[in-house]
């Protein structure tokens, strides 16, 4: 198929192209009968789809097919060349963490299994775990204290698995917001002693004594919620940092302004509890804790970095917010 004929109902062309039909017979030993659109990606970089197979060990299996557009379009007007690069890093990114790392992976940070993952004349295709059919159907636009917990539990097996291992292959800087993918937006930040600090508080966080593997993108829709589990998807932006970074986006995602200043220090003390759970005899628990502990505020305040410049009235800026950072650069 043409570049030039490619369409973006990739749900339709899936049973048409010939070369996509033989991909999933090979990797799935099933034939698809029906395709289902789960949604889009961002900005129009592709689709991921369902796929119904016949004859196979699975009823059905998720394609996240990545073909970037000729036009890009951004929902808030960032199109530039810094954006369209970090994007086609994280797909490299995410490749190589399903087809490298996955296989490292426990039960206790659960994600979907990768059946086959592989760069494509124009994109990138992922052919993964049906998550539904494993028992973690319920997505949630907000979540009770037992599913935060649940999540906290999966980022804190996640952090003390993967601590002090390098990330070869990954973003040498875990999550979509750090300062050096993110210069534009600095650029276009008002608040003079944020942009200011900026750098600090980067420096703050990458340097770190004890670094583990980020998510990079920890919020509630990457979430896939079973009746006492949970699992977690999207990984275009996993890489080094402090597993802390994690832990403060996450609740920003499931809490409001007056829940974080509420029950923020509880969900705190819950995360750090199953990190201890999950590290090793041989780790300094006290250590980690103490450390990231401490840098919970500057945590905070680089992800409002990043917002108050790419989206300054986002509903995320609130008052807590505003406190976090304020708190993280009178300690800086």
């Amino acid at each position: 198929m043409k570049r030039d004929d490619r369409t973006p109902d990739l749900s339709a062309r899936l049973l048409a192209d010939k070369s996509a039909i033989a991909w999933l017979q090979k990797h799935t030993g099933g034939s698809p009968t029906d395709v289902d659109h789960v949604q889009s990606l961002w900005s129009g970089y592709g689709e991921i789809v369902r796929v119904h197979l016949a004859s196979a060990s699975v009823p059905s299996v998720i394609v996240k097919w990545v073909e970037p557009p000729q036009n890009m379009k951004h929902p808030r007007g960032w199109t530039g060349r810094a954006s369209h690069e970090r994007k086609l890093r994280s797909y490299r990114v995410e490749q190589c963490f399903y087809s490298d790392w996955i296989p490292d992976f426990e039960t206790s940070h659960r994600t979907a299994k990768c059946h086959h993952a592989e760069a494509t004349q124009h994109g990138w295709r992922f052919l993964l775990e049906d998550l539904d059919n494993s028992g973690f159907a319920r997505r949630c636009m907000s979540l009770n204290h037992s599913q935060i917990d649940d999540c906290l539990r999966w980022l804190a097996s996640f952090h003390a698995h993967f601590l002090n291992r390098k990330p070869t292959g990954l973003w040498k800087t875990g999550t979509y917001w750090h300062l050096a993918t993110r210069q534009d937006e600095l650029k276009a930040l008002k608040d003079p002693q944020l942009r200011a600090a900026a750098p600090k508080l980067d420096n703050a966080l990458n340097n770190c004594r004890y670094r583990t593997l980020v998510h990079g993108d920890a919020k509630v829709a990457n979430f896939c919620f079973g009746t006492n589990d949970v699992a977690a998807v999207d990984f275009q932006y996993v890489g080094g940092g402090c597993g802390i970074k994690d832990v403060a986006y996450f609740l920003s995602s499931c809490l409001t302004d007056g829940e974080c200043e509420a029950q923020a220090p509880q969900h705190l003390d819950t995360y750090f509890a199953f990190l201890r759970s999950h590290l090793g005899d041989d780790v300094d628990k006290d250590a980690v804790v103490n450390e990231w502990r401490g840098l919970y505020p500057a945590a905070w305040a680089d992800f409002h970095r990043f917002l108050a410049g790419w989206a300054p009235s986002h509903w995320k800026i609130h008052r807590y917010t505003r406190q976090m950072s304020e708190r993280a650069l009178a300690e800086l």
